[in-house]
């Protein structure tokens, strides 16, 4: 078995997906004959989950100015280029063609996109796999992912399950771009990436709890300019 995912590129995130699709199927399947009020409480339970796994990631940070100056100028670019507003169009593409009748096919889309890609999980386990170990942690990930994505779907319709796309196109890139370039990823490297995805989990709960409306998706080149300031100051 280890043998046969060892020759299929990215086959920990190929695993991922498929459990997201599964998932979001089944939550599909039962949200019918869920009562309004049970579908509020599993979201703020996956709110509050969220609230907690974006502080524990945070707390792995070395150098607090390394995090604030990551967050803050991927903010500034993630603005610039509106990275929001284009997961937004693309999300709304995906409802003309598949969901003309789901009022939140996009929140639900870009909500799972933002859980199943920012975690530490997700970074960790990506850089597992293209250091060329098993991958264990997104395997690990794929039970969370596809129990998460059957409550969310369940919630928030059938956006959740084309998450899977964004799903695939990060974690795929970052899987091969740490087997390009595992020379630069020290531990520091990955702790400041997984400790700008916590504060960006931060703000995703807090709009999953509806608190605050924050643009979390502007905030993802933090995690490149974390990895980029780790490397060369820490």
């Amino acid at each position: 078995m280890k043998d046969l995912f060892a020759h299929l590129p990215a086959a920990g995130t190929l695993v991922n997906a498929l459990a997201v699709v599964i998932g979001s199927t089944a939550g599909l399947l039962i949200r019918s004959r869920l009562p309004e009020n049970l579908m509020k409480a599993i979201f703020q339970s996956i709110g509050l989950f969220t609230l907690f796994l974006g502080v524990h990631m945070a707390s792995q940070t070395g150098n607090f100015l390394v995090l604030i100056f990551s967050l803050v100028l991927g903010s500034i670019l993630g603005e610039r280029i509106d990275l929001d507003g284009l997961l937004q169009k693309f999300g709304e593409v995906l409802k003309k063609r598949f969901s003309k009748g789901n009022d939140r096919f996009v929140e639900g889309f870009i909500t799972a996109s933002l859980l199943f890609c920012t975690g530490s999980m997700a970074i960790l386990g990506a850089i597992e796999e293209g250091l060329g170990g098993f991958p264990n942690l997104l395997f690990a990930k794929s039970l969370l992912d596809g129990v998460s994505s059957l409550a969310l779907s369940a919630s928030l319709g059938l956006g959740v399950l084309f998450a899977a796309i964004p799903l695939v196109l990060y974690q795929g890139s970052l899987t091969f771009f740490a087997g390009a370039a595992q020379t630069y990823l020290s531990q520091a490297v990955i702790n400041e990436m997984s400790a700008v995805g916590g504060l960006i989990l931060l703000g995703l709960g807090l709009v999953i709890l509806d608190i605050k409306a924050i643009k979390v998706t502007n905030m993802l080149p933090g995690l490149i300019l974390a990895a980029l300031m780790a490397a060369f100051f820490l």
